[in-house]
């Protein structure tokens, strides 16, 4: 089970690491028989992709410290017991798992809100989310009470305690919901074909798509006329694929030993 996890991994990765005379070779491809890098060097000077590069990280940092942010202070007044109407604010949130406006609505109140072809329009709509939520609020009711009353006999307010108390002991609850926001950030690419026109605003996603679906044809006839021993359209689609997934995993490692215990704490309480 493993192997067939990582193969469809390991394939692209030797694919775009192989001359073309080994990529179509038949067979299991698991390592490169001639290593080469001259298709990641043909992608990174391709025009565009040092902007969409820079955007998509512009957008996921933004992104995940809006969710972070909004979640936790939407979530800790939740936690707290004399928090008036809590019950009937969770229904609300309940309910826009379970029903939404749709696509056109959507598009509408961005359109409204002049939100259209600018990194807004990508970072705010999904700045809260339900399922969020309610595993960082479960987690928040997971502190014990004594620690938050302890705070309080202290002198400190809610604002204090929160960013005193709170927030400090919940790291492994925000690290698992900044990995999936990172993660949901890094890969989206389907709103920024809806809400961005500018091609110097476009995202790493949409550019491996435009270069993996639109301009393969175009690649791979530019490789096949001037370097033909170099890169082909199929290691130039690898490598696209590659240089938008490689960073995401990365970070992943130095989140890892969080995730169980948060996801694990922040779902066991209702």
């Amino acid at each position: 089970m493993l192997f067939l996890t990582l193969y469809p991994f390991l394939y692209t990765l030797t694919m775009s690491l192989s001359t073309p005379i080994d990529a179509k070779l038949p067979g299991l491809h698991i390592l490169p028989m001639r290593p080469t890098l001259e298709s990641y060097g043909k992608v990174f000077t391709q025009s565009g992709i040092a902007q969409a590069f820079l955007n998509t990280a512009l957008r996921t940092v933004g992104g995940v410290a809006l969710v972070l942010l909004f979640t936790a202070s939407s979530a800790y007044p939740l936690s707290r017991l004399h928090f008036p109407h809590r019950g009937f604010l969770m229904k609300l949130y309940v309910f826009s798992m379970l029903f939404s406006g749709g696509l056109i609505p959507m598009y509408l109140l961005i359109r409204n809100l002049g939100l259209l072809n600018s990194m807004w329009a990508l970072m705010l709509p999904g700045a809260v989310s339900a399922f969020n939520l309610i595993i960082m609020r479960n987690f928040f009711q997971s502190i014990p009470e004594e620690i938050i009353d302890s705070s309080k006999i202290d002198g400190a307010g809610e604002l204090r305690t929160f960013a005193s108390i709170v927030l400090p002991l919940s790291l492994p609850v925000l690290a698992v919901v900044a990995l999936w926001a990172g993660v949901g950030h890094w890969n989206a690419w389907f709103d920024a074909m809806i809400y961005i026109q500018d091609l110097d605003k476009q995202v790493l996603q949409l550019f491996v798509r435009r270069t993996v679906i639109e301009e393969s044809d175009a690649l791979a006839t530019q490789a096949e006329l001037m370097h033909a021993e170099s890169y082909s359209k199929e290691t130039l689609k690898a490598a696209t694929v590659m240089i938008a997934t490689l960073p995401i995993l990365c970070i992943y490692p130095f989140i890892q030993r969080f995730f169980v215990k948060g996801i694990m704490l922040g779902s066991v309480k209702g």
